[in-house]
């Protein structure tokens, strides 16, 4: 399916920015310039601008356009229902080390579909709670053919542009779907470090998967949040 062309432009400057020509911080094309270049409306060009916002990926500045975001969020595992925005729910993060191949646990190789013995690029990102300390541990396990046609997951920091669009960009394949199983445990000592939370602690999981149109796994991501701090506030309609 073609893109429109505000999505167009979305893409346009994703990829520019993804390639480095623009940085955190740095000021984007302006309104103006974008229509020109693209022979389209001032209000295509807001409105392809209004998407890369919801991503997290820039920032309006009063008075001089939109900048790319210096301080990017993360979100914990799971609720990525579609139409929400990236940055909904999002928050601060610190990465943890830098992404490695390891085997994964059973309960992920299981729902990732790989081998015994078969590795999976793993991410891990700590999301912090608004006054700065440990809120969720989420570790991302991407299967080898995502890892391998997706080199950049292998490298340390984030992602500006977010990995699910990086992923698509690389491979063409997109999450149609997502599961996510939540279930409530006692820590691991490293988890209960990392959260710096004194053991014996519960801990409420989510483990999300997300599948694209084929029904192949494109990432399982993992969170883990101690429960003193843990709260799920969902809202539906009941007519």
């Amino acid at each position: 399916m073609s893109l429109l062309k505000y999505e167009q432009i979305a893409e346009d400057l994703r990829t520019r920015i993804a390639g480095g020509e623009f940085g955190p911080g740095d000021l984007l094309p302006s309104g103006r310039d974008l229509a020109e270049q693209w022979n389209v409306s001032r209000a295509t060009v807001v409105k392809a601008y209004d998407v890369l916002r919801n991503d997290g990926l820039v920032v309006a500045r009063q008075g001089a356009g939109f900048t790319v975001a210096e301080t990017p969020v993360a979100r914990p595992a799971g609720g990525r229902r579609a139409g929400s925005a990236r940055v909904s729910g999002g928050a601060p993060f610190r990465r943890l080390g830098v992404p490695d191949r390891v085997v994964p646990p059973d309960h992920v190789r299981g729902v990732l579909g790989v081998s015994a013995g078969v590795t999976a690029l793993r991410r891990a990102r700590l999301v912090l709670l608004d006054d700065g300390t440990p809120g969720t541990l989420v570790t991302a396990w991407f299967p080898p053919d995502i890892a391998d046609a997706a080199p950049r997951l292998a490298m340390a920091g984030p992602i500006a542009e977010g990995t699910t669009h990086y992923v698509r960009r690389e491979t063409g394949r997109s999450p149609l779907e997502g599961v996510d199983v939540k279930t409530v445990r006692l820590a691991a000592a490293e988890e209960a470090r990392l959260l710096d939370v004194d053991q014996p602690v519960a801990v409420a999981v989510v483990l999300h998967t997300a599948y694209d149109q084929g029904g192949r796994p494109l990432v399982c991501e993992e969170g883990v949040t101690a429960s003193h701090v843990f709260e799920e506030t969902e809202t539906y309609p009941m007519v």
